[in-house]
This record gives structure tokens, sequence and C-alpha cells, in this order.
């Protein structure tokens, strides 16, 4: 836990701070990399970033699955010393079951049995836990795990009960900070981007911007909503060059090949106007899925409707705010 500096104790605090020029520091081991780039130390943390089915949990399944099997997962390359090779997973959003579906799909990137319990990693729901309490668990467990060398937080904006709050945030950030220099780790968090553009989430995003050693974004590619590709958007060391995923038929990613990467900005200046109409039709069939639907189902009322179209047209990376989306239903109509 963080020293309480007071009168007395002060100097004995501020001396441990002073940096000399003839001090020897140990470079920070590299246990993260993409295609020869450096993208996580230990000391520091990172995120995954993305607006929402974007599938930035298969991202980071990839980079668990890397760190605990020891080898390339998707264009991750881990090197994690002996005596850090141990992950902890925390996840704040999702349902017991989910939280072990994500494991399982860890575990066969990995090339583990799908029901297999590794040593190498713990994943814990912290769901039901309050955001206070999320945070005093995860540092209690820090505290009980030396060999731990890698942190997932699933979910950095559920450690904040105020997503807009400056303090909070700069509280969260200082906690990954403390905890990564004190526990010797690296943190990896997920957090979304917001819905109308591509920046980070709140306060909270923000100060995250500004203190991660790298942030990879995660989005859906403009040409094929199957296929993820993601992006250095903030990297000290060399920007990689990006790649891409699919989900394969076993609902585990992979490398996707002979991808038209998405042009930085493309789909945000798209208007409606000039989509195809085969862009559309895919749209609202992702939308409204008609075998489900009775012979003479009950019309959607409005709101619902323009719900159903506001989800659908993002995941092709047409985001927009509710009074585009009127303007788009009457150009449908």
């Amino acid at each position: 836990m963080e020293t309480v500096i007071t009168r007395e104790n002060y100097r004995q605090v501020y001396e441990s701070l002073i940096i000399r020029a003839s001090d020897k520091f140990e470079i920070p081991p590299i246990v993260l990399r993409v295609n020869g780039s450096v993208i996580g130390t230990l000391g520091n943390f990172s995120a995954s970033t993305g607006k929402g089915k974007s599938k930035k949990t298969f991202n980071v399944c990839a980079i668990v699955a890397a760190a605990i099997s020891g080898n390339k997962v998707l264009e991750y390359e881990p090197s994690f010393p002996e005596g850090k090779r141990k992950v902890l997973y925390f996840d704040t959003e999702q349902s017991e079951l989910h939280c072990q579906n994500v494991m399982r799909r860890i575990n066969l990137l990995a090339g583990l049995p799908v029901d297999y319990d590794s040593e190498l990693i713990e994943f814990s729901g912290l769901r039901k836990l309050s955001p206070h309490n999320r945070r005093n668990m995860i540092e209690f467990v820090l505290s009980d795990n030396p060999e731990v060398g890698l942190v997932i937080i699933d979910g950095l904006r559920d450690l904040l009960y105020d997503i807009n709050s400056s303090t909070e945030a700069q509280e969260v950030i200082g906690l990954l900070m403390r905890w990564t220099n004190e526990y010797n780790i690296h943190i990896h968090t997920v957090l979304h981007l917001n819905k109308g553009d591509d920046n980070v989430r709140g306060h909270i995003g923000t100060e995250l911007n500004h203190k991660a050693e790298t942030i990879l974004q995660v989005r859906i590619n403009a040409n094929d909503w199957n296929i993820s590709e993601v992006h250095p958007s903030f990297i000290r060391d060399k920007p990689f060059s990006q790649f891409a995923f699919r989900i394969n038929e076993e609902g585990i990613p992979e490398i996707a090949e002979d991808v038209e990467y998405t042009q930085p900005g493309k789909i945000d200046q798209v208007d409606y106007r000039t989509l195809s109409e085969a862009t559309h039709r895919q749209a609202l069939d992702n939308a409204f899925d008609v075998s489900d639907l009775n012979p003479d189902p009950d019309p959607l009322t409005y709101s619902p409707l323009l719900s159903k179209m506001i989800e659908a047209y993002a995941k092709a990376g047409f985001s927009r705010q509710l009074g585009v989306h009127k303007n788009l239903l009457k150009h449908l109509v």
C-alpha cells in the first residue's frame, strides 16, 4: 500500500524519490512484442480499445494465450521471464458462464484442452462487486501473487463509479502506475471507444492516453464485417504493421490474410446517402432476422426500429448520432 506522507517521514520518502545522473537502472524486461515492436514491458501498462462488437476480448484472449503458452498467438510474441509467467484475468462485466467461455477460448488458443485448469492463469469475475471493492480485490490478489507477470483488467471503466470524474480517473490510473511498479507486472486493460468517434471514453480514457505504454485499437474492417483489424493507436516503441483476424468455425480468432485495410477516417467520413445498396442490405439483414419472424408479425414501433438500425449500422463501422439515423430511416423508406 502507498506510504502516507507526514511531516515526520517526508524527508525519508523524498530521498527515495530523487533520481541522480549516476544512478544505475535496469531496462524493464520486454514481455510482449508484435512484429518486432515492443508493446509491453514489466512495470508498465497497455490497453485494447474499440467500439462495441469489435472483438476486443478476442484480441485479449490471444495476448493471454501467448503468455501462458510461451508461443506466438496471432501476432503476439511473449517473453515473460521465469518466475513471472502467471496471468491474472479480472473480468468486470460478464456473467460466470461468459467468463468461462472466454477462459476456454484462451485454452484452445494456447493449445490446451478446452476444460483444462492451468496453474498459469487465474480467472475471476468481479461483476458482483462495487467499483471500490473491485479495486481492493485486485490489490489484495496482487500482493499475494509474486509470480504474476501479466494482469488483465477487462473493463477498466468498472473500477470507477463515474466515468466522467477526473478525480476518479486520476486515482485509477494512479493505481495502475503503482501496481505495475510495486509488483513488477504488466497490466493490459480494456476500454470502449465513444460510439460517434475514435476517442476513448471519459476522463479515464484521456488519462489512459497520457500514461499507457501502448494502446491498441481493434476495429471492424470496412469491407468485411467478419474481420477485425488491430492498429497501434499509440506506442512508445516503433509502430508495428497492422494485422487482422477473423473468427473461425470453432469460435477462435485466426490471422486473416490478404485484407484490404480500412483507411483512417474512411468510414467516419461516409454519408449514408453514399453507402452502397449492398451495404444497406447487409446491415438490415444483420438487424432483422427474417427467419425468426412470424408469418404476420406485429410491426416494430419507431423507437425499437431505430435502436436496431443504430446497432446494425454501427457494426458496419457507420456509427452516428440519433438524428443521422432518423434521416437514414427516412431515406430507406
